[in-house]
């Protein structure tokens, strides 16, 4: 999550389901943003991006409605507390790659970042294949050994 007083940009912060099926995923979800936004009672997402999900859930005592819709941008999430304070969230595919999914959300959270959904998925993509190249030179002696004939 960006810090409270941060620049909003398109995005609060970043969310790293690991599965498509939102009704499992987003209860752990809820609890930590029920810290910044109170009682939760609605989620809106991409209804093509997940797996069928009822239209309630039970969390934290109350239900939550969970809306989905086809026209919510891709890879994307609004939750809206009861007092209409709203996050907006990136959501990196379940299954991503550790590193990758690593260096998006920490991109998404940085404190002025205006960074759109579609640019924070590619930023991962290039900081994983840098930290790949950087891994393979090092483990094949880097700079450091110099072979004499």
């Amino acid at each position: 999550m960006k810090p409270r007083r941060a620049a909003r940009g398109f995005v609060d912060g970043a969310w790293w389901p690991r599965s498509p099926d939102l009704a499992t995923e987003v209860p752990g979800l809820l609890a930590v943003l029920g810290i910044r936004l109170g009682r939760i009672d609605r989620v809106v997402y991409n209804i093509n991006g997940w797996a069928k999900a009822p239209a309630r859930i039970r969390s934290g005592g109350h239900e939550v409605r969970l809306d989905g819709y086809p026209f919510q941008p891709v890879n994307t999430l609004y939750v809206v507390g009861a007092n209409r304070k709203r996050m907006a969230l990136l959501v990196v595919p379940p299954y991503t790659e550790p590193d990758y999914a690593h260096a998006t959300m920490m991109t998404a959270a940085k404190p002025n970042s205006a960074t759109t959904a579609d640019d924070l998925l590619m930023v991962g993509v290039r900081e994983a294949f840098q930290l790949a190249a950087q891994n393979r030179w090092d483990s094949e002696g880097g700079a450091g050994k110099v072979r004499r004939p």
